[in-house]
This record gives C-alpha cells, structure tokens and sequence, in this order.
C-alpha cells in the first residue's frame, strides 16, 4: 500500500483526539474500521505509530516523527490547492474585477472609472468597516482587490502573501454643524474641541488609540465617542449632538462643514491590496492608476480639501524660497 494524503490525516485525527474512538467519532467511521485502516498504515511505514493503552492512545518515536512531517505536509498541500484554485479562477474569470472598500466615497469612484478603463469587464464590490476581513478574504482569493487604510504610519492589514500599495494620504478632518463658531474659521483647533461629543465610523485598526493620543497631548480625554454607520455620524453631526472625524476627501452634505485640524495631529494613508500570485502586473497598474486618479477626483470635489492643499502648497514654496535665502546668505 502507499502513503496517501487521506492517510496523514488520519494519523493526525488519531494523535489529537487522543483516542481510536474518538478519531473515528471525528473522521465518521466505525472504530473497529480505523483500527484497519491504522494497522495497514503501519504496515506500509515499517513499524508501530501509536502504543494503545487504558486510557487512549500515545504517539510512539516513529509516530512522532510521521506527525512532525505532517506538520509541513498537509499545510503544503493545502496551500497548493489554494493557490491553484485562485490561479483557475483568475484565468477563467479574467474579464471579472471583485472589489472591497470600506467607508467612503473612494470605492465607487473607482468601479466608476474602470468602467471606462476596462470597458467590457464585470466589477463587483463589497463593503466593509474591518480592514482586517477585506485582507482575509484577498488572502482566500474572494476578492482581487481591496481599497483600505491605516492610521499615519501603521502598518496595513496583515495577511501572507498580500501586497499593498499607497494609493494616496489625507488628512483627517472634522464634522462640524454649519452652525458651530469653528465651522467660520480655516482649521479647527483640537484642543477647541475638547467640551464635544463625538462620532466616527467603526474600524479595527489603531484610528481610535491615535485619535485618543493626540486628544491627550491637546490636554483633554474625549468625553464620548459614538462609533456608528456613516449616515447615523452624518445625523449626528447635522442636529449639533456631536463633531465627527472624517477623512479629508468626504464628499460636501447638507448642514455639515469639514475643517481640517490645526496641525494635522491625524493622516489617513489609503492603501490598495490584492494577493500576488492572483493578479497579473498589467492588471495590478490598471487598478491602481485608476484608484489613484479616482482619489484626486474625490479631492477636487471638496472645497475645503482644495483650500488645505493650497494653503500648503503656499506654506511649502514659502519655506523652500526661505530655504534659498538662507543659503545664498
């Protein structure tokens, strides 16, 4: 008889359960059917895998050297049928793009835009808040791409295989109601804030200790965080019962102004992900170019972005024209 896959599993299943009966209870089979298939595994190996004793079983030398090679065998193999499974569906379905997003306006300016790259091809999306569930299902090959983020210089969901790239970096901004005495000003200053209640949408990143940090070094604790849906933020905001934190690129809404934080205590790094033995290079440039392009759009559109990015752009030629002076001084 030859070794099989089917039997490494079996010798695995016996040595955690502990037992022949409840291997067989584990692997649905009648006991006295394992202890067969057991005795003409041993056959084949030359000797005696497991001493049988009052209380269940206990691997012998040779069993614990056929149960190390398991350990590497079995996770091989089940990795190769991943892997060539993904690569079966990325040929099969090569006019398809599946796409994952968390919040944000990001994800469907960018199913927008491929539209027009790749016309002819069917893109899919799905949503959700947990950066670290879109890089699992990446990992598992239910997704060829997913626009997510990290906090300042975080690192990005971390998953084997996945390789992300910046797509852009923001600053994070604040919600006020268009009533509110900092909505009138260019920045709000953090520490101005510090009587508010707040809301901001879920995540499982390191946003919320960052932005605990940062409230902490402007001197106060936030009195109250409201993590919610983006439209239950959005109402929140709107009816003056708390400010809220959102990324530079939120779109313009109704009785809502955003203003960048003085400073810029916070940075979003928006990051694109997909698995690299899924995607072909060509693809991967396409899908980023059109994230990247579909991020400046999303900027363009908001006025109070537009003004922070020209305030900088003044704020740096002044520097580097003082730089100059001071060198040729």
């Amino acid at each position: 008889m030859e070794l099989e896959l089917r039997h490494l599993k079996t010798i695995r299943a016996i040595a955690e359960a502990g037992s022949l009966t409840k291997a067989a209870t584990a692997l649905g089979l009648a006991q006295p059917a394992l202890s067969a298939q057991l005795r003409r595994i041993e056959r084949a190996l030359g000797g005696t895998l497991f001493e049988r004793g009052r209380y269940g079983v206990r691997a012998t030398a040779l069993g614990e050297l056929v149960l190390e090679r398991t350990r590497i065998v079995l996770p091989a193999v089940s990795e190769l049928q991943r892997e060539a499974a993904r690569f079966a569906r990325t040929r099969r379905d090569g006019e398809r793009l599946r796409l994952g997003g968390t919040h944000g306006p990001l994800l469907g300016a960018l199913v927008d835009r491929l539209a027009d790259a790749v016309p002819g091809t069917t893109v899919t999306t799905c949503a959700s808040w947990s950066e670290r569930q879109l890089a699992e299902l990446l990992a598992e090959g239910r997704l060829d791409f997913a626009l997510t983020g990290a906090c300042g210089s975080a690192p990005p969901p971390d998953a084997p295989h996945l390789t992300w790239e910046e797509v852009a970096v923001d600053p994070v901004f604040v919600m006020l109601p268009d009533g509110h005495p900092l909505a009138r000003g260019r920045e709000a200053d953090l520490a101005a804030l510090a009587g508010e209640e707040w809301a901001c949408v879920p995540g499982d990143g390191c946003f919320g200790d960052c932005f605990t940090a940062v409230c902490a070094r402007a001197g106060f604790t936030p009195r109250r965080m409201y993590e919610t849906d983006t439209a239950s933020c959005v109402h929140l905001v709107q009816v003056g019962r708390a400010v809220g934190l959102c990324r530079a690129t939120f779109p313009p809404t109704p009785g809502i102004t955003t203003r960048p934080l003085a400073g810029t205590p916070l940075v979003w790094r928006h990051l694109l992900g997909w698995h690299r033995a899924g995607q072909r290079p060509d693809t991967v440039a396409t899908v980023l170019a059109q994230a990247r392009a579909a991020h400046a759009g999303v900027a363009a559109r908001s006025d109070s972005y537009a003004h922070w990015l020209a305030r900088r752009e003044d704020r740096d030629a002044a520097a580097a024209r003082q730089h100059r002076t001071g060198l040729a001084s």
